[in-house]
């Protein structure tokens, strides 16, 4: 593997040490790699009740910078001889209030991802707690975030049977989150990522909370231009925030374009809860799939679908397009709420195959 370091690991310092210590705001900016402030005696780093999640840190080299957060970094490397992604979170000195928010919701990820086991959810490895930085090693997706990938086609471009797989390969990792209980809460192709056959995996649980214990959205920080109009609001939220997010990702699966793209966030975040905005869809974009992203995105999220229902609804465009390209071409939703309702076309094609056979 190329560029890969193994960084030094020193013996664990004195009470009041430089290591020991946050980041100053200085350093926190300019330092070239957080990973030189994760000092360890070349073992395991645990604290109470971490030892299910402990990375050996004699067993992981820490290479190149790919990607970077707010506040969190991403390097490649290797853990137990295995390619993986670290995320690197810091904790700035200056700022008390934002190291505790950032210990809290690095604590927050971790127990999330312990337990999560789907193939369209990131794999978590082991982690570190190392003030003033820690990290979560994670499986490494060559491909990139989904935002990188659509960047690089063409507007408008994505084939039809591609945007389905995605599209329904999203909604599946999703759908899995949901059925445990869980809101991601920021939703978005940045945070979607590619293996090199285009397998998807959906990432990123530093703001993610189980939906019991969410609460009101006041204080709440996550990403504007995908972010529902009550979560803008700072109104008390639940799980369909996350489909709402699923309906902007969804557009841009058909556009290959960055929602509100002429507008500042601040200025996208005002048109969509105070003016009702949502991305213009494409003329050329099938009815079948305009009428599930008008859904996904609606006002009322009483209105919105749950992610079971949009998995059913995308395996069965799916499925048809399969049998019937033209699909698209002729279907057309009758009864506004009908999501779930049946295809005709589809089921006498399959039928027919079926005898055929």
């Amino acid at each position: 593997m190329k560029n890969l370091q193994l960084h030094c690991f020193k013996n664990k310092p004195q009470r009041g040490s430089r290591s020991e210590r946050r980041l100053s705001l200085g350093e926190y900016r300019k330092a070239v790699s957080w990973s030189k402030y994760l000092v360890s005696s070349g073992a395991e780093i645990k604290g109470e009740g971490e030892e299910e999640w402990s990375a050996d840190m004699s067993q992981l080299l820490i290479g190149t910078k790919f990607a970077s957060g707010r506040h969190s970094r991403i390097y490649h490397g290797i853990y137990k001889e295995k390619e993986v992604a670290i995320k690197m979170i810091s904790q700035p000195e200056e700022d008390p209030t934002l190291a505790v928010l950032l210990e809290q919701q690095f604590i927050s990820e971790v127990s999330l991802l312990f337990r999560l086991r789907h193939p369209n959810i990131i794999a978590f490895v082991a982690a570190c707690k190392k003030p003033p930085v820690f990290c979560i090693i994670t499986e490494y997706m060559s491909g990139g975030s989904l935002r990188k990938y659509l960047h690089k086609q063409e507007p408008h471009s994505l084939p039809l049977k591609l945007v389905l797989k995605l599209a329904l390969d999203i909604a599946c990792g999703m759908n899995y989150l949901h059925s445990r209980g869980i809101l991601h809460r920021d939703l978005k192709s940045e945070n979607i990522l590619l293996g090199e056959d285009l397998a998807v995996k959906v990432a990123d649980f530093g703001i993610s909370c189980l939906e019991s214990q969410c609460g009101s959205g006041k204080g709440f920080t996550s990403t504007y231009r995908w972010m529902a109009p009550e979560m803008i609001k700072e109104k008390s939220h639940t799980r369909k925030v996350d489909v709402y997010s699923f309906g902007i990702v969804l557009w841009e699966l058909l556009t290959a374009l960055i929602p509100f793209s002429e507008m500042t966030p601040e200025q996208a975040a005002f048109a969509v809860s105070q003016k009702n905005a949502r991305p213009p869809l494409p003329a050329t974009c099938p009815p079948a799939l305009s009428h599930l992203i008008s859904q996904c995105w609606a006002t009322n999220p009483e209105k919105r679908p749950q992610f079971e229902d949009i998995v059913e609804i995308l395996e069965n465009y799916k499925n048809c397009f399969r049998n019937d390209p033209a699909f698209f071409l002729s279907y057309k939703p009758v009864q506004p709420q009908a999501l779930l309702r049946c295809f005709p076309r589809c089921i006498t094609l399959r039928r027919s195959a079926s005898l055929e056979a």
